[in-house]
Order: C-alpha cells, then sequence, then structure tokens
C-alpha cells in the first residue's frame, strides 16, 4: 500500500473534511471517530505522511515516534479513560491482512466502556 495524499486523513489535515477534535499538537491530530465503535471512539492521526506503523517505524524521527505515542497518553487522561480509570484499547491496523482501509498512520483509541476481547 502506497501513500495516498487524498485519503480521508490528509483531506481532514488539509482542512478539506471536518472533524471534532480532541487533542492537536505539532506532530498529531485527535479526533471522535464518524462510526464509533464503542462509547469513546478517537482517531489519533500523524500529521506526517506515513502509510502505516511500518512505515512510521522505518521513516518517522525519534520526536515523531515519542510525540505520537505520548499523545494517546494525554488524549486518555483527557478523556478520563486512562488506567487510573477503567482502561483503554489502542488497535493500528496494518495492511491489507490486518484490515487497513485508509493508507495514513492512525491508532484507533477505545474506552470509555468494556471494549471487551476483539473489536470488528
Amino acid at each position: 500500500m502506497s501513500y495516498d495524499k487524498n485519503n480521508i486523513f490528509a483531506k481532514i489535515l488539509r482542512g478539506e473534511i471536518p472533524c471534532k477534535k480532541v487533542y492537536e499538537n505539532e506532530y498529531v491530530l485527535s479526533f471522535h471517530d464518524i462510526n464509533p465503535q464503542k462509547k469513546t471512539h478517537i482517531l489519533l492521526i500523524t500529521k506526517g505522511e506515513y502509510v502505516d506503523l511500518d512505515d512510521f517505524i522505518k521513516k518517522a524521527s525519534d520526536t515523531e515516534v515519542l510525540e505520537f505515542n505520548k499523545a494517546i497518553i494525554h488524549i486518555v487522561k483527557m478523556l478520563k479513560i486512562s488506567s487510573d480509570e477503567k482502561g483503554y484499547r489502542v488497535l493500528s491496523n496494518v495492511g491489507l491482512d490486518g484490515g487497513q482501509e485508509v493508507p495514513h498512520l492512525h491508532y484507533h483509541i477505545f474506552g470509555g466502556e468494556k471494549v471487551g476481547k476483539i473489536v470488528i
């Protein structure tokens, strides 16, 4: 899968498609999923053009990797679903067999209720 500059997340980053923002900094943007699978379903995307987690780890700067992961903790604390509360799940689909639909690195953050063994 190659990076498509016209994927939905790239369009959101360019402001062409609106989103219900949760958190943003120089490296990431997070927002509510328009088709939530759980009570809390947030998408966290990189501002860099990375197809998936493998691509990100190969090409991103150490700062980008750190900030992307720190954003998870910031978001779950903001939303009061951190491990200090009841907990959450972070999911990244990678490649076709992994179920990835959008060729832009993103994490799904689920919480606010029991997530269960698997989210589909």
